[in-house]
């Protein structure tokens, strides 16, 4: 485990998936931080562009069953076009996901996933009417759940997918990215995290 990332409580030891980034957790409040680099994020351009891959997740190793992770997601301060916080999934660089609180162009705050099977298929969701936003990930056998809520109790359901990598290891975890701009902040509290099966992904639970 690098020495940059921080233990956090209730979940496994955490790690970067790419360079070193920074992360601070304030055990007073439960939040994890992190802030990232200028101009970095994932991205597998449908339209053919260059791959992105510069931006770094604080992740742990998922389980080889049912998991559930969820925090809550707010970006603090002047934000520039698709900085984002997220939550996000990663086996290699042609297969990974991540749900995001994200800047759109319009200048509107709003939840974004993006799923990745060597192309990257990135969808708008709701806009957020809160400067906060839990966010909510799970696997459910051999397919995966995004869910977006207001208040962390009732969830929207956001998309399911797969990702097709095959054994290549999971990671799962946090993200912040900057593609357009100097670097983002991302904050992340009321973490949770279960190895337990969500029953049905629809019923708002």
């Amino acid at each position: 485990m690098s020495p940059a990332a921080p233990d956090l409580p209730g979940l496994p030891p955490l790690s970067w998936t790419g360079v070193d980034g920074v992360a601070m957790y304030d055990d007073r409040t439960g939040a994890l931080t992190l802030e990232s680099a200028p101009g970095v994020d994932w991205t597998n351009d449908a339209g053919g562009g260059p791959q992105q891959h510069s931006a770094t997740a604080l992740a742990f190793a998922a389980p080889d069953g049912d998991f559930v992770l969820s925090a809550r997601v707010r970006v603090p301060g002047e934000r520039t076009t698709f900085d984002a916080g997220a939550l996000a999934l990663w086996a290699d660089p042609d297969h990974w996901a991540k749900l995001c609180d994200e800047h759109s162009p319009q200048g509107d705050d709003m939840v974004v996933s993006v799923v990745t099977n060597d192309w990257s298929d990135d969808c708008n969701s709701r806009l957020l009417e809160a400067p906060a936003v839990h966010l909510r990930v799970a696997r459910v056998g051999g397919a995966f759940a995004f869910h977006a809520s207001s208040d962390g109790r009732t969830w929207d359901f956001v998309r399911t997918f797969r990702l097709l990598s095959g054994s290549a290891p999971l990671s799962v975890g946090f993200l912040t990215q900057a593609p357009t701009g100097d670097g983002c902040t991302a904050v992340f509290d009321e973490i949770a995290y279960a190895e337990r099966t969500l029953p049905d992904l629809r019923d708002g639970r």
